[in-house]
C-alpha cells in the first residue's frame, strides 16, 4: 500500500485536447522539432518543484485523438527538451561558481599584495596610495567572490533541481 501512495505522489497528469496542446500555436514545423508552448513548460515546472524522487508525466489525451508514433515523437523531443535544460542549467551553475573562486583568489592576491606594500616604508604618496586602494578592493574582490561560490549558488539551485527532474521525468501517455 505504501508504494501505491509514493508512486502517485510522484505522478504529473495533465489532460489535453489534443498533442497541439504541448507546442507553440506559432510553429509550423513537426512535432519532433516544434517549440513547447510556455505554458506547458511552465505548468511541468510547477508541478515538479515540489515532487520528491522519481516523477512519472502522464499525458491524458482522448483516445480518438491519440497516435503512437506521433507519440514517440513527442516524448524524444520532451525528453530532449529537458535535457538540454538541464545540461544548460547545470554549465551556468558550474560557471558561476568557477567566477566566484577566481573571485576569491584574486581578492586573495590583491590582499597579499597590499600587505607587502604596506610593508614598505616609504613617504611616497604613490605607495600610499596603491595601499589605500588595494586593501579595500582585495577584501570587496574576496567577499564578492565567497558570495558568488555559496550565495548566487544557492539562488540558483531551485530551477536546477526543478530542471534535473524534468530530465529524468518518465513520460506516458494515457487515454481519457
Amino acid at each position: 500500500m505504501e508504494d501505491g501512495v509514493s508512486l502517485r505522489e510522484g505522478n504529473i497528469s495533465l489532460i489535453l485536447d489534443s498533442y497541439d496542446d504541448l507546442f507553440s500555436d506559432f510553429d509550423p514545423r513537426p512535432y519532433s522539432e516544434k517549440a513547447l508552448s510556455e505554458d506547458f513548460l511552465a505548468e511541468c515546472s510547477r508541478a515538479v518543484r515540489d515532487k520528491e524522487g522519481g516523477v512519472e508525466l502522464r499525458l491524458l489525451v482522448p483516445s480518438s485523438k491519440r497516435k503512437i508514433s506521433e507519440e514517440i515523437k513527442i516524448k524524444r523531443r520532451l525528453k530532449s527538451y529537458f535535457h538540454k535544460h538541464f545540461k544548460e542549467k547545470e554549465k551556468e551553475i558550474k560557471k558561476a561558481r568557477g567566477v566566484g573562486l577566481f573571485w576569491v583568489f584574486l581578492g586573495t592576491a590583491i590582499m597579499i599584495g597590499s600587505t607587502f606594500l604596506h610593508r614598505f616604508e616609504s613617504e611616497s604618496f604613490f605607495f600610499d596610495l596603491i595601499f589605500v586602494i588595494s586593501e579595500p578592493a582585495g577584501w570587496f574582490t574576496f567577499w564578492e567572490g565567497l558570495h558568488q561560490v555559496f550565495l548566487d549558488y544557492k539562488e540558483k539551485l531551485p530551477s536546477y533541481n526543478i530542471s534535473k527532474k524534468l530530465a529524468d521525468v518518465d513520460i506516458k501517455f494515457t487515454d481519457y
